[in-house]
């Protein structure tokens, strides 16, 4: 009885490995799937570009960056700036980057740079989440600092997300899914013609260009006008600072006041139309910008410079959140006024 119990064991836990095996493969062939959409995705490939560039860059010819998500890319052009400052600087934003990410991105510039002066971009609705890993990731991808790389994950990462984050599938499940999804579109429409809704026709160009800037001369498109803004709704009174996001930049602050670099704070605009929407904005402003006054940072927001001087129009904007190169134009030569006067 003892050996045909043995056997009888034996058998299962021969079918658990070969289970486990296959459950193993098939989890690996997906997230080499996954990882390959998320390798096609524009942004990611406008961040490789540049990250890419600035690791090329001669050690200490950076006298100043531009750190922050989307908002700061798309808005900072060293090129205007420089050429009113005559300055050196690069723009360092990634897409979504939070203030955790931030620190960490500022902290590889000083491995290879001295800059002057640090630019963060503060955008409030980043400053109210606790954690996010594909922004993380996004640094990950282009982070040629396998230490600084492992510390910001055993210090930022909770414990779940680092489970999360060795999961390929999980890590690039977003990447994925938008990936499938267009081409299950594109292959209903060669096949059947089957059109999605058709949204307004959009011209005109983006593409990585130089010092880590995205240039971008299209329009915002009428859809997002109203159809999906995605500011319709937001009310200052419902937002918070959230506390791990406030003490990353305060470790921005303590760095930048070791290293005796001087530190500006500035809030990118939002499209004229998504402010019109927005309720209780103050409320957001007087924070962040108290904020500020207390650690003698400081700062500028755009949506109050443009609500109070008129600096922009709905056509100066790429999107509702997004500034486009004519818009960039307009407020670069305003920055750069502002930086002398401060």
């Amino acid at each position: 009885m003892q050996e045909n119990s043995f056997i009888s064991n034996f058998k299962t836990v021969i079918k658990l490995v070969v289970f486990l095996v296959i459950v193993i493969f098939a989890f690996n062939k997906a997230g080499a799937k996954y990882k390959e959409a998320a390798d096609k995705n524009v942004v990611n490939a406008f961040t490789q570009q540049r990250y890419s560039e600035f690791y090329n860059q001669e050690p200490n010819s950076i006298d100043m960056v531009y750190i922050g998500s989307s908002h700061s890319y798309c808005t900072f052009d060293p090129e205007i700036i420089d050429s009113i400052l005559k300055t050196s600087s690069w723009q360092m934003g990634t897409p979504l980057q939070h203030y955790d990410t931030s620190y960490y991105v500022l902290r590889e510039v000083l491995n290879h740079q001295k800059p002057k002066k640090v630019v963060l971009e503060i955008y409030w609705d980043i400053l109210k989440d606790e954690f996010e890993m594909k922004q993380a990731n996004s640094f990950f991808e282009v982070l040629k600092n396998q230490e600084l790389k492992d510390e910001y994950i055993n210090k930022v990462f909770p414990i779940n997300e680092r489970i999360k984050y060795s999961l390929f599938p999980i890590r690039y499940q977003q990447d994925y899914f938008a990936y499938e999804a267009n081409e299950i579109q594109n292959d209903l429409e060669e096949k059947y013609g089957v059109h999605k809704k058709a949204l307004p026709e959009v011209e005109g160009t983006e593409y990585y260009r130089s010092r880590g800037y995205t240039y971008c001369d299209i329009i915002m498109p009428e859809n997002e006008y109203d159809e999906t803004n995605q500011f319709k709704g937001f009310d200052g009174e419902d937002w918070e600072f959230n506390r791990t996001q406030k003490k990353y930049i305060e470790k921005i602050i303590e760095l930048c006041k070791n290293e005796g670099i001087e530190l500006y704070f500035v809030t990118a605009p939002v499209a004229n139309v998504s402010m019109e929407y927005i309720e209780n904005y103050d409320i957001v402003h007087n924070t962040v910008a108290e904020f500020a006054k207390e650690n003698n940072i400081p700062y500028i927001d755009y949506n109050i410079v443009n609500k109070e001087e008129n600096l922009l129009t709905n056509e100066n904007f790429r999107d509702d959140a997004h500034l486009n190169h004519s818009g960039v134009q307009i407020v670069d030569k305003h920055f750069a006024q502002w930086l002398m006067n401060n």
